[in-house]
């Protein structure tokens, strides 16, 4: 026998095999169709879970995807037919309806005679739960800290909580002022008056802007603020991202000052970089900073426009730094003058005016535009301290001797001179924005807080002696609104306490007793009050937040 009759295969198992092919053919055929049935059935069954989801949804929330109607059937269906004759561009809307309906039954209650005065009287409805327990229950507001704004007195602690819910209430509409057209019970002034009315074109106007002459001739805020007075004792406080953690000082920090548009900060020091940090509590970017290669600065300030900063050290000049023009002006020596140090000067409130401590008690007055040496005044002994008051038409002086002059810059003489009580050598001044208060520091730590009105009229003794600092008084600063006194000294680690001024007592839970502040140099208050800047030895600018203000 042959390969190839051995190999052959019988027609038997030809037929087989083709058979066997189209089986498999068959059963891969019917397992597609078995596959695309079971995918349509899930489909189906998916589609019918969401339309039972919707349906509970519907039946616990309400119409949340079709607008539910209420009426009789023979409505619904002549719906239907109108439905059918109005083209698909328009629709009804029947969900307000649908929300009405639910105080159809308080609607019911009211006669017509009441609802034909609606313009008169508000609708007033019933709280829709009470609860029972707020009468029993007691809330200590004075324990907690966020609280402690809730208090009507000083001293007062324990409130039910029904009063409770209804001093948050208060505080919250305090904060969030609404608007007088949004209320529901707010009236439109239809009056016949000429002033209020136009007839023609039936303008009304709302209530408290009847005289819209006045609050257009007017530069006032039309912003309600917040007016509370901030109570002594405790302050609300917390801490945030430092000033300057973008680019951290290598030596002292020996200026820090917020722009009058209270994002805008500057932090300076020893390093010889005067740097600007946009302030938010967040990020606190870094914006620009400048070199200055001649000169370890000793104070940096705004001018109170913001167009300029001024810049000195201990050095015979000064530099003016142009922030619309991004320009840096080296100033100096000064003509007809030997001073070797300009490190420490004061800028009238009118940005009018440098006031420069010179040496033998001379202040150096130098023009803003100029640049120029425009006037000098001379106090006995050394001088060591300066501050303006009257918006720059008077200037305090303090130093070696022991007293307090006041000088009127429009005539360039002393118009005051008293003893500063128990003080030897002053080395601080800062006169209150609001121009009632000065405080005057001495090298003793002791910091004297007088009226200017009373001490000017001759009463020598002083409101209240500060006696919280044991070494010598380098820097102090009132906030914006008068009601705080940031006092320190550099030379005493945390040497910083701050004074609630309407009751002249220092607040018993600053400095922080967890953190240490190192070594303070300066500190400054945001114009809204919202920020205090807080500059020391180690290079940081420490940031707070002073919740008692809304503002930055």
């Amino acid at each position: 026998m042959s390969l190839l009759s051995q190999n052959v295969r019988t027609k038997n198992e030809v037929v087989k095999s083709k058979r066997e092919v189209e089986d498999e053919v068959e059963n891969n055929d019917s397992l597609k169709v078995r596959k695309r049935k079971k995918k349509i059935e899930g489909e189906e069954l998916a589609v019918e879970q969401v339309n039972e989801m919707k349906k509970l949804e519907s039946f616990l929330f309400g119409s949340l995807y079709s607008p539910v109607e209420f009426g009789k059937e023979d409505e619904e269906a002549e719906l239907g037919k109108a439905a059918e004759k109005v083209p698909d561009l328009f629709f009804t809307d029947r969900s307000a309806d649908s929300a009405l309906s639910v105080y159809q039954k308080e609607d019911a209650d009211l006669s017509e005679g009441s609802r034909g005065h609606d313009d008169e009287l508000a609708l007033q409805r019933k709280a829709v739960w009470v609860d029972d327990e707020e009468e029993n229950a007691t809330v200590n507001i004075a324990k907690v800290f966020r609280l402690r704004k809730l208090r009507k007195v000083e001293n007062e602690e324990l409130i039910s909580g029904s009063e409770y819910v209804s001093r948050l209430r208060a505080q919250h509409v305090k904060l969030n002022p609404g608007t007088e057209w949004a209320r529901a019970d707010s009236k439109m002034d239809r009056g016949s008056d000429d002033e209020l009315t136009d007839d023609e074109n039936e303008v009304f106007v709302s209530r408290g802007f009847e005289d819209l002459d006045g609050v257009l001739k007017t530069n006032e805020d039309l912003v309600v603020k917040s007016g509370g007075k901030l109570l002594p004792g405790n302050l609300e406080y917390s801490r945030l991202v430092d000033a300057n953690i973008q680019d951290p000082s290598n030596g002292p920090i020996n200026s820090v000052q917020f722009h009058q548009n209270a994002q805008l900060f500057l932090a300076a020091g020893l390093d010889r970089k005067l740097r600007f940090f946009q302030i938010d509590g967040k990020r606190n970017a870094k914006i620009q900073s400048i070199f200055l290669e001649d000169c370890p600065i000793r104070k940096a300030s705004f001018l109170p426009d913001g167009s300029q900063v001024i810049v000195s050290g201990r050095r015979k000049f000064f530099y003016s730094f142009d922030l619309v023009k991004a320009r840096v002006d080296k100033i100096g020596p000064l003509v007809g003058r030997e001073e070797k140090s300009l490190e420490d000067f004061e800028v009238s409130p009118d940005s009018k005016l440098i006031a420069f401590i010179g040496n033998e008690g001379y202040i150096l007055l130098v023009s803003t535009k100029t640049k120029q040496l425009v006037g000098t005044l001379k106090m006995n002994g050394t001088i060591r301290s300066l501050a303006f008051a009257e918006n720059g038409q008077q200037l305090l002086s303090g130093g070696g001797d022991g007293h307090v002059y006041h000088w009127d810059l429009r005539t360039r003489t002393c118009m005051h001179k008293g003893v500063d009580e128990g003080c030897l050598n002053s080395t601080a001044l800062c006169t209150s924005p609001s121009g009632t208060h000065f405080a005057a520091g001495s090298d003793s730590g002791i910091v004297n807080i007088y009226s200017r009105e009373e001490f000017l009229g001759g009463k020598k003794k002083p409101i209240k002696a500060i006696e919280n600092l044991t070494t010598r008084v380098d820097f102090m600063r009132f906030s914006h609104d008068s009601q705080i006194l940031a006092i320190c000294s550099g030379m005493k680690k945390s040497s910083l306490k701050l004074i609630h001024i309407p009751s002249y007592t220092v607040f018993s839970n600053w400095p922080p007793s967890n953190r240490s502040l190192y070594y303070p140099r300066c500190i400054d208050f945001s114009p809204g009050g919202g920020f205090m800047a807080v500059g020391n030895a180690s290079g940081k600018v420490l940031l707070y937040k002073l919740h008692h203000y809304q503002h930055a």
